[in-house]
């Protein structure tokens, strides 16, 4: 959900209206897709009901600096994520006054409302040790940037698998080429961080869900049905 309809009654401060929109539609909002429809699907026909969309005012006047957390929703389920996102700076005596409207959208039309951020993937790490070539003299300890070799007990041993960056320091670095490193193409580690409108969990489940249809929809279109 993202901040799509503004309509400013008062704004003094030193930023045109258009901009300040601009940072209220990035604000990341709390989404519940159980209680919200799209608003172009809902039995309103895109009217705005409570259906499809949330109401927000803010109204502040300066010496001051208008922040996220001034944002007030008609119920405060909708409070903003992240209350300390800065708007805009008011001086002594500027003002600014708005409603908004959010809704329901998708990432393609605009990053708005696009709730995964940062993120990344790699195979899963396969670390190899020769442990007859291994003369223990701790090199690869040593380089390896994400700390995933240790000797223990006289044995070099991988304490920490997944942080492997696959950089192949280790093996680089050892001369008898006791260490060999790969990734394995079957599995794969993705790492990802959301804006806060959604938790990690449920992102990843819905983007399953939308996989699921896209799918289906392509097997009826191939006649597999």
């Amino acid at each position: 959900m993202a901040i799509e309809n503004v309509t400013i009654y008062d704004n003094t401060s030193a930023l045109f209206d258009e901009i300040i929109a601009h940072r209220l539609g990035l604000i990341p909002l709390p989404t519940r897709l159980d209680l919200l429809n799209f608003r172009d699907e809902c039995v309103c026909k895109g009217k705005g009901c409570p259906n499809c969309t949330v109401h927000y005012t803010l109204s502040k006047e300066g010496e001051c600096i208008v922040y996220s957390g001034d944002l007030r929703p008609e119920d405060p389920m909708w409070a903003v994520v992240d209350k300390n996102i800065p708007i805009v700076k008011l001086l002594k005596n500027q003002r600014l006054i708005l409603e908004a409207e959010a809704e329901l959208g998708i990432g393609k039309e605009h990053a708005k409302w696009q709730v995964v951020c940062g993120i990344g993937y790699k195979y899963y790490p396969i670390i190899e040790i020769d442990e007859e070539k291994c003369n223990l003299c701790n090199e690869c300890v040593r380089v390896c940037p994400k700390n995933v070799l240790e000797i223990k007990r006289k044995k070099l041993v991988v304490k920490n698998i997944e942080d492997c960056s696959l950089c192949r320091s280790c093996a680089e670095v050892c001369k008898r080429g006791a260490i060999k490193v790969r990734g394995d193409e079957t599995r794969i580690i993705m790492q990802y961080e959301t804006d806060g409108s959604l938790s990690a969990k449920e992102a990843l489940k819905e983007a399953l869900k939308i996989l699921y249809k896209k799918y289906d929809e392509l097997e009826n279109v191939l006649g597999l049905k």
